[in-house]
């Protein structure tokens, strides 16, 4: 923890976080400025920047929530630079699982060391990179793929990259559950919190922010209890 929060990596982190800040700006600059082109005035603008920003919150806690377990086990500086590069919370939180696995042991255990930890930030950032490289070479062919694979049947291509996060999110749980009395009540309760929050959320469309979050709270606290009481 004294290396993955050491000045060296938040050095590191923070131009690479500034890069971002700056390429938000930007956007936003340029998207101003075509505005007139779609026939919106600078108030329309004012008040759609105010209401995303607004409406951003939500997301945002629950990347928060994330980012706060994942500072316990990988630091600070990587944790912030992160998610502040992609900023989907359980795509990075499952990398760096995946990555500690690759090393043979488990993410946050005593036996999670120097050696693991690079195998997570590896993991993450080749992870991040083949979203960038495939956007970048293969985004304009990429309708007559799907056009082809799907044939015209859209939904198709929804239950293929459902399936593939559905299978690597149950291969990890699974892992967990089979390994301990903590793991198989955090899995449970989680999983048993989600459904519950999905329900509710059809009536209130604005939890649907917060149940990754409430249902990682549900499952660690079930987890703690459990190995108090077992």
């Amino acid at each position: 923890m004294n290396i993955a929060n050491s000045l060296g990596l938040w050095m590191t982190a923070i131009p690479a976080v500034f890069i971002v800040g700056l390429q938000a700006y930007i956007f936003s600059k340029k998207a101003y400025k075509a505005a007139p082109l779609c026939g919106l005035t600078t108030h329309q603008c004012n008040k759609a920047f105010r209401v995303g920003a607004t409406s951003a919150v939500g997301p945002a806690m629950a990347v928060f929530i994330v980012m706060v377990g994942m500072m316990a086990v990988i630091g600070g500086p990587m944790t912030w630079l992160r998610l502040s590069f992609i900023g989907a919370a359980p795509t990075e939180l499952t990398a760096t699982t995946i990555g500690a696995k690759a090393m043979g042991v488990e993410l946050g255990s005593a036996e999670y060391g120097l050696t693991a930890f690079t195998a997570s930030v590896w993991t993450m950032t080749l992870n991040g990179c083949g979203w960038l490289l495939f956007c970048g070479l293969f985004t304009h062919r990429l309708d007559k793929v799907m056009a082809k694979f799907t044939k015209g049947n859209m939904k198709i291509m929804a239950e293929v990259c459902g399936a593939a996060v559905l299978g690597t999110a149950s291969y990890l749980a699974a892992d967990q559950a089979l390994k301990s009395s903590p793991g198989l009540a955090s899995v449970l309760a989680s999983a048993v919190t989600m459904i519950l929050l999905i329900k509710i959320s059809e009536k209130h469309p604005k939890l649907k922010e917060y149940n990754l979050g409430i249902a990682m709270i549900v499952g660690m606290i079930s987890a703690v209890l459990t190995l108090n009481f077992t």
